[in-house]
């Protein structure tokens, strides 16, 4: 895990008005979101089975997260790398398990090694940067 060094932790934002910049740059909500925190993860890098995300954490600090006017406040952005294992599964379960592209299977290596580090922490901080000035723009984001 990268952490990233950005102007988006502490900052608070309406979930349901940053659901739009967010979902118009290509995030969605990780999987171990509950009503009263989350994450929005952004693919940087697919190659194979291995998958470098840039993972934005937040709290709800006003309301629940199925709410479109719960109020987020962003946590230290960061970059990690998920490695699943490509090809069958014995179980059966469906083609897209064999074809590794489940989403619901579980990474083999949920932070795995990432090598050429400036690069990713770069990426990242753009990644989230683009992020801000969408909502910027919009008048979405302000200090805790």
């Amino acid at each position: 895990m990268l952490k990233l060094q950005t102007q988006l932790e502490g900052r608070e934002a309406s979930y349901g008005i940053v659901s739009d910049c967010i979902r118009d740059l290509g995030y969605h909500m990780g999987g171990n979101w509950d009503y009263d925190h989350g994450c929005f993860d952004h693919i940087l890098c697919q190659e194979g089975g291995e998958t470098i995300y840039v993972r934005l954490p937040f709290v709800v600090v006003d309301g629940q997260l199925d709410h479109p006017f719960a109020t987020i406040r962003f946590g230290t952005p960061y970059v990690i790398k998920h490695v699943v294992h490509l090809g069958l599964e014995h179980d059966g379960s469906s083609l897209m398990d064999a074809t590794g592209f489940s989403q619901f299977q579980s990474p083999v290596d949920k932070d795995g090694n990432i090598t050429d580090k400036n690069r990713w922490i770069h990426a990242g901080e753009m990644a989230v940067e683009d992020l801000m000035d969408c909502m910027h723009s919009q008048g979405l984001l302000k200090t805790s």
